[in-house]
């Protein structure tokens, strides 16, 4: 094994501490953390980082020891990119609507409300672009 080798090894095994380090962090976050919303966070940012740091030494491992590169990889952090932050909003917005009162969050713009509080006759922003799409 020559030294250009190694040197890609030494990359690799740091990109898998970190990412250890990172998925490590996430689910004691998740389980020491006091409340749903902080919970939430812990994974989802850390976990996502755990899950693209052994990504990426798997995207420099397969290159460097088998002469290919695999688009596999890839394919997997763009699908963890792109559901990651969709679940996490989901889940925050199901936490909001059945655990808080309207009066207990920030106060949205002036002539705004939240679309997950608003009464079934206030029209929402979604309902003003379809109707201005419309008409």
């Amino acid at each position: 094994m020559g030294d250009g080798a190694m040197i890609w090894e030494f990359i690799v095994s740091g990109l898998l501490v970190v990412g250890g380090f990172f998925g490590l962090v996430g689910s004691y976050g998740l389980v020491k953390l006091p409340d749903p919303m902080t919970r939430l966070h812990a994974p989802t940012k850390s976990a996502t980082l755990g899950v693209g740091g052994v990504l990426l030494a798997s995207m420099i491992w397969f290159p460097v020891h088998h002469g290919h590169f695999s688009w596999h990889e890839l394919l997997i952090t763009l699908f963890l990119f792109l559901t990651a932050p969709v679940t996490g909003f989901f889940i925050a917005k199901a936490h909001m609507h059945l655990g808080w009162d309207a009066h207990e969050l920030p106060r949205p713009a002036p002539d705004k409300h939240w679309a997950t509080f608003a009464a079934p006759d206030q029209e929402s922003l979604v309902d003003r672009v379809e109707a201005a799409r419309k008409g």
